[in-house]
C-alpha cells in the first residue's frame, strides 16, 4: 500500500506494517487540546449535543499541560477520511481556542480481552 509522505501517511504506513487491517473499521482517537478548562468543557458539551456518533472523553494531559478532548470515531482508517475529519475537528476546536493534536488507534493483541484498566476511575468528564 502506498501512502502520502506526510504525518498521516506515515502513521497509516506504520499501522499497515504492524499488521493492522486497514480495510476494516477501527476506533480512531482524535485529540483536541485546549489551554483553558472552560473552553474544553464547552467544546465537549457542544460535541455531546451534536450528531457526533463517537465517544468523548475529557482529561488533563499533564505532559502537554493542556486539557485534552479525545473524540473516538469508529471508521475506516482511510487517508482522505482521516484528513477530512482532522480538518473538521480542528475548525471546530478553533471556535473554542483549541486545536487538534493528532490521532491514533489502539492496537489490540490476542489476549487483550483479559486486560482491564483497574486503575481507571471515571470522573465527571468521562463520557464512555
Amino acid at each position: 500500500m502506498q501512502f502520502p509522505d506526510d504525518d498521516n501517511g506515515k502513521m497509516l504506513a506504520a499501522m499497515a506494517e504492524s499488521g493492522i487491517d486497514l480495510s476494516k473499521a477501527l476506533n480512531v482517537d482524535f485529540f483536541l487540546v485546549f489551554d483553558d478548562k472552560r473552553d474544553a468543557e464547552s467544546a465537549l458539551e457542544d460535541l455531546a449535543g451534536s450528531d457526533n456518533n463517537g465517544e468523548l472523553e475529557l482529561n488533563f494531559n499533564e505532559e502537554l499541560e493542556k486539557w485534552e478532548l479525545i473524540v473516538t470515531l469508529h471508521m475506516l482508517p482511510e487517508y482522505d477520511a482521516i484528513v477530512a475529519k482532522e480538518v473538521a475537528l480542528n475548525d471546530f476546536a478553533s471556535e473554542y481556542d483549541g486545536m487538534t493534536d493528532g490521532w491514533g488507534v489502539m492496537q489490540h493483541q490476542d489476549g487483550d480481552d483479559e486486560f482491564a484498566d483497574d486503575d481507571h476511575e471515571c470522573g465527571e468528564h468521562c463520557c464512555h
